[in-house]
Formats: C-alpha cells, sequence, structure tokens
C-alpha cells in the first residue's frame, strides 16, 4: 500500500474566516483524531492532499510542524458541491500494526450471461478490517456468466491475507437482476393490428 508523506502545520484559527483564508492561500483545513488524543487542528498543502486522496483509505505520512510524524488515513472529505475543490478533511490517527475498520471499493470483471441481465451493486464499497499499513486498494469479484438472480455474497469475496469482514458473511454486495422489458408505445401495436386484417 502507498504511503504518501504530506507536510503539515498545526493551525490555531478556527471558525469559517480562518478556514477561508486558508483555502485562499490553495491549503485545507483538517483535523486529526484518534487514540483518545486531542483532536489535532492543522493546515494541509490542498495539491499534495489532493493527488493523495486519488487513492483510497491511503496512508498519510504526516510531519507536522517537521517536528512530529504520524500516520494517518482519511476519515472524511469535504468537498466544494459546485467546484469540487477540498474543504476540509478528517484524519483518523493510526499506528503500525494497528487494525482499522474501512470500506474498500468492489470493482468487477467479466461479462454477464448472454440475455440483457443488469448487475446492480449493493454495496459499492466492502467494509472490512486491515491492519493500517496494509489496507487493500480495492476486492475485484468475478461475474462471469452470472445470471438473472445471482447474488455474490460477502463471504463469496477473496481478501487479502489478513484482511477480514467487517460485515455479516451474508450481506449481498452485487446482484444481477432480468432486464426490464421495454413496453410498446400505444399507437403502434394497434397499427400492426389494422395491417393483419387489412
Amino acid at each position: 500500500m502507498a504511503e504518501v508523506k504530506i507536510a503539515a502545520e498545526s493551525r490555531t484559527e478556527f471558525g469559517k474566516g480562518a478556514a477561508r483564508r486558508i483555502r485562499r492561500d490553495s491549503k485545507v483545513p483538517g483535523v486529526l483524531y484518534g487514540h483518545g488524543s486531542d483532536p489535532l487542528h492543522l493546515t494541509l498543502p490542498g495539491h499534495e492532499l489532493l493527488l493523495a486522496l486519488r487513492t483510497p483509505n491511503v496512508l498519510i505520512s504526516l510531519d507536522i510542524d517537521g517536528k512530529t510524524n504520524e500516520l494517518a488515513i482519511p476519515k472524511s472529505v469535504q468537498r466544494d458541491p459546485i467546484k469540487g475543490y477540498l474543504e476540509h478533511v478528517d484524519l483518523l490517527l493510526v499506528k503500525r500494526g494497528e487494525k482499522v475498520t474501512v470500506e474498500i471499493p468492489v470493482h468487477t470483471e467479466g461479462e454477464l450471461a448472454p440475455g440483457g441481465y443488469l448487475l446492480e451493486h449493493v454495496l459499492n464499497a466492502l467494509p472490512v478490517e486491515a491492519e493500517a499499513t496494509h489496507i487493500p486498494q480495492a476486492v475485484t469479484v468475478s461475474v462471469e456468466g452470472l445470471e438473472a438472480s445471482a447474488s455474490v455474497l460477502a463471504k463469496d469475496i477473496t481478501l487479502p491475507s489478513g484482511v477480514t469482514l467487517a460485515v455479516e458473511e451474508d450481506t449481498v454486495v452485487l446482484q444481477v437482476l432480468a432486464a426490464q422489458a421495454e413496453e410498446a408505445p400505444e399507437g403502434e401495436a394497434a397499427e400492426g393490428d389494422e395491417a393483419a386484417e387489412a
């Protein structure tokens, strides 16, 4: 798993005005919490953080004020709904060897059986427990040849070594649905009947 180093600064200014000033400087306000310690308010470099967050559950090595190094994973990310820039990030403090519960993306491969079936992602992300420094980036599930009413349960997904499910084994992750037949618009059928009578 990738570990990204980011230099962060502790901050003492709070509130909307302070947050706006931080964002004007292309930085992002954030909070680091966990392990029973007091939340630590940080300012993080916007571009570097944005790049790091492209990887789900990225492990971030924080160099805080050039004095302390902490490991963290993103817990909550707020983005501007229109422009998409980062507004705020909550980071969870982790230790090497510690187990954490995270959600990892579920990817699929293969083709469903012929017949116009639809694949429904009941869960887009699978809750798992993994060592903080060995969180898988995603799991891949084969849907090759599956037909209508077939389901993939959490227990059917092969997880990397050291990773365990954090949901019930019988939780449905994917299911195959029969495609709904489109009804012919009214009028078309009637014209066909008239032609048959003529």
